[in-house]
């Protein structure tokens, strides 16, 4: 199935489940109708590589409006055209973000998008009848249902997980809400499903070849179980499954001329949207030191204040996440544990590292600051908002650090927890929970 194929699948049942009804329904001979993407194998699978580029292309996808939604808000980035409100009121925080936020409702209706088609797979795979490619199906739906409802936790007090169907919505159902950290445990408990899925049996050469590999599915379950555990204080989940990831396998998502980097395409290309800013935004004790090999990489040449990495063209590989994200949640987990001497046995990975699959390296000194445990963790803080520039975590980072809030002096994050977009609000009123005050 080509790429071309899939993407007119997709489109046309998406067209399909968020349709109003109508008097009249015009027919695209050339398109996939719903049923025919979600009664074969084949249209499965290019649902599933729908899903992925829902998640990955364009500037109204999640991947994007993640990355400029938690820049914003953490000092990571800085808006260059004064005149977008939508990105100003962002980059404000506090009482000048609201629910009308267009971008903010981008990274809301994406994940949401996202979630509620890896359903679709979920409820259909029953028509493919090979064990491996209904196991590839069924895991890679699990995955992205959980990457959505785990990355709205990052943003959200509360978070709709529930899937409700179009039948149940036109009789008036809506979806509920469940506190981040219910959330973020149904995410984990999604997430293992998908891993027992593919342990029983591998997604088939089929599979593979028509969705492609670029993400590893058995590391890329892990490394998101390790994620979504930390940030909810499962320490013990969260070494287990670091532990389990390969340091080498990559998963990412490519591009193309077509399916074009969002970041640099809708963020960085025309210099007049959003920049990095200088030392990554960390001022004090965080500052990066001069000699740090990361500042050229992610910042660029000698004003040191663009935001370069893994976004400097159209084709650049943006990864889903970075193997060394999970060394430092080896060493935060240690620290808190206070077992001081091997969390900087991990630190020190990071900071000496002279080689990297994504070409990410410090090549600075061991750690030679006080062995103690909030020391340990203040350098590892530091560490994770160098080492995972623009990777969407800094916020949840910001929080879980206890670093200064938005009410605090010389604060490092403009809001703890976003409102809820005006687009959910309104055609869910009575489920959507009021707006945090900062």
């Amino acid at each position: 199935m080509k790429l071309k194929h899939i993407i007119c699948s997709f489109l046309a049942l998406s067209a399909l489940l968020n349709s109003s009804s109508c008097t009249k329904e015009y027919i695209n001979p050339n398109a996939a109708t719903k049923a025919e993407v979600l009664s074969s194998a084949d249209g499965l699978m290019g649902l599933a590589v729908g899903i992925r580029r829902e998640w990955s292309v364009g500037a109204t996808g999640a991947l994007f409006n993640t990355v400029i939604c938690n820049g914003l808000a953490t000092k990571e980035l800085t808006v260059l055209n004064t005149g977008n409100n939508t990105l100003a009121s962002l980059e404000a925080g506090k009482g000048s973000l609201n629910g009308a936020n267009s971008t903010m409702a981008n990274l809301w209706t994406s994940a949401n998008l996202v979630k509620a088609y890896a359903q679709q797979l979920l409820d259909n795979s029953s028509v493919i009848g090979d064990a491996g490619t209904k196991a590839g199906v069924e895991a890679y739906g699990l995955f992205f249902k959980a990457l959505a409802i785990g990355t709205m936790s990052q943003f959200w007090e509360q978070v709709p997980t529930e899937v409700i169907s179009s039948t149940d919505y036109i009789d008036g159902k809506r979806p509920s809400f469940k506190p981040r950290a219910a959330a973020l445990d149904e995410a984990i408990a999604i997430l293992k499903q998908a891993d027992g899925i593919i342990k029983a049996n591998a997604p088939s050469a089929t599979f593979n070849t028509k969705v492609g590999t670029d993400i590893s599915l058995p590391n890329a379950i892990q490394a998101m179980i390790a994620r979504f555990s930390l940030m909810n204080g499962k320490l013990d989940d969260a070494l287990a499954a670091a532990n389990l990831v390969s340091p080498t396998v990559l998963s990412v998502f490519k591009y193309d001329a077509v399916n074009q980097n969002p970041v640099f395409r809708s963020g960085l290309v025309s210099n007049n949207v959003v920049g990095g800013v200088a030392n990554f935004g960390l001022t004090g004790a965080l500052a990066p030191e001069a000699a740090d090999a990361r500042i050229p990489f992610y910042l660029g040449g000698t004003t040191l204040s663009k935001a370069t990495g893994f976004f400097k063209s159209d084709l650049d590989v943006i990864p889903l996440y970075l193997p060394s994200e999970m060394t430092l949640i080896k060493a935060e987990v240690l620290a808190r544990q206070n077992k001081i001497a091997e969390a900087i046995v991990e630190l020190n990975k990071i900071r000496t590292k002279a080689t990297d699959p994504l070409n990410v390296t410090a090549k600075l000194a061991a750690y030679s600051g006080a062995e103690t445990q909030p020391a340990v963790l203040e350098e590892i803080y530091k560490q994770r908002c160098i080492e995972l520039f623009m990777s969407g975590l800094k916020l949840d980072d910001c929080r879980r650090f206890g670093r200064p809030g938005p009410n605090d002096a010389n604060f490092e994050r403009n809001r703890n927890f976003f409102p809820y977009p005006n687009v959910e609000r309104d055609n869910n009123q009575a489920n959507t929970p009021a707006d945090p005050t900062v």
